[in-house]
């Protein structure tokens, strides 16, 4: 199950480790992935690698975390993440030290 992840993606791999590692019986978390599994035909490993490493972020562990993640579109806010702008200096900009 784990090798058929690693052809989606290495975050779909971790995902179904992830799964089958929550559960009690290993072999309870093959539905999940069978899951997982029938998403790529709708969109495609690219997207549902993404869904799969935010879903490990969020520590979500269903078929239907990773469905809504690509339903709404947070697995290309994820892939389009910028990096972070340092904060703007100002003169008349007093930051958060001015409060205190």
């Amino acid at each position: 199950m784990i090798a058929a992840g690693e052809r989606i993606g290495p975050s779909t791999a971790a995902f179904f480790q992830a799964v089958i590692a929550d559960r009690p019986h290993p072999e309870q978390g093959f539905r999940t992935c069978l899951g997982i599994l029938s998403l790529t035909k709708s969109y495609g490993n690219a997207r549902v690698d993404a869904a799969c490493q935010r879903g490990i972020l969020i520590k979500a562990r269903s078929v239907a975390s990773i469905r809504s993640i690509l339903k709404i579109g947070l697995d290309r806010a994820f892939l389009d993440e910028t990096p972070d702008h340092q904060p703007l200096r100002h003169g008349n900009i007093r930051g958060q030290g001015y409060f205190h």
